[in-house]
């Protein structure tokens, strides 16, 4: 690490979704901006990620289930998180 650089105050899960009742909601680390790089491209629409099982949970679109809640689709491939705001 070189001397520009300042170590985050927290680390990414391995897990880590935005849906509330999930079990690996956490608000605390929600509240930083969080970017995922997903084989090498930025996304955006990424509800659900997990790092170490190579898979995110992207929403289908405008589609939602009987519930109202926002359809996703599982992709796998490499899964990078990381914090946007750490350069600043």
């Amino acid at each position: 690490m070189n001397e520009n650089t300042t170590p985050s105050p927290v680390s990414l899960p391995d897990r880590l979704s935005i849906d509330p009742r999930s079990p690996y909601y956490d608000a605390d680390l929600l509240a930083h901006d969080i970017g995922i790089r997903f084989k090498g491209v930025e996304k955006t629409n990424v509800e659900e990620y997990c790092v170490s099982e190579g898979w995110i949970r992207v929403s289908a679109g405008a589609a939602r289930d009987r519930h109202g809640n926002p359809l996703t689709i599982k992709l796998s491939g490499t899964v990078e998180p990381y914090f946007r705001d750490a350069g600043t």
